[in-house]
């Protein structure tokens, strides 16, 4: 073997390399990316449920008489999401548990159950809750997979040499699961 042939062989070999680098950093941005529209997806999804929070507000307000600081408070919540900016993903879950306690709330009272109007929100937001849990799952899946690539081998080596950055799953606490008990 000459000294062409052992040129040629670490040119070729050098190549390899670089194109399995190329191909892992390529997946990698790809995953991640994945990532940010599932994220963006439940922004969507949280914005659709407090873009419904009016149309609630102004159906409680025309049935109950003691509403005031609950509308107040779902008000507030509302304005408080419409300006934040990027939110993160545990205050997003702040957010959603406190409209789920202004919702508890709204459910006991039994005037609001029979009105048309009301249970058809009351439908919408149930459709966006389901659509909010289907995109969480699958942020969750996003982020596991994306995790996965950036801590296998020999991907977590592209990854590190990158600055790819562990993602954060969705979850929920314990006692954030347990059924809400309102007492008005």
């Amino acid at each position: 073997m000459d000294k062409m042939d052992i040129v040629y062989i670490i040119l070729a070999v050098l190549l390899v390399i670089i194109i399995v680098i190329l191909a892992l950093y390529n997946r990698l941005v790809r995953l991640q990316n994945k990532v940010k529209r599932a994220k963006a997806n439940i922004e969507i999804i949280l914005n659709k449920r407090f873009d419904l929070i009016p149309n609630i507000v102004e159906c409680v307000k025309g049935y109950s008489k003691h509403e005031s600081s609950t509308l107040k408070d779902i008000v507030s919540l509302r304005n408080e999401y419409n300006n934040q900016k990027n939110m993160n993903i545990h205050k997003a879950q702040e957010m959603n548990d406190n409209l789920t306690k202004y919702l508890a709330i709204i459910e006991n009272y039994p005037n609001l159950k029979a009105n048309e109007e009301f249970m058809s929100l009351q439908q919408k937001l149930t459709r966006i809750e389901d659509e909010l849990e289907y995109e969480r799952k699958r942020y969750n899946s996003d982020v596991t997979n994306y995790n996965i690539a950036i801590e296998s081998v020999p991907s977590n080596i592209v990854a590190s040499m990158f600055a790819f950055k562990k993602s954060e799953l969705f979850q929920i606490e314990a006692e954030k699961r347990e059924n809400i008990n309102v007492k008005l």
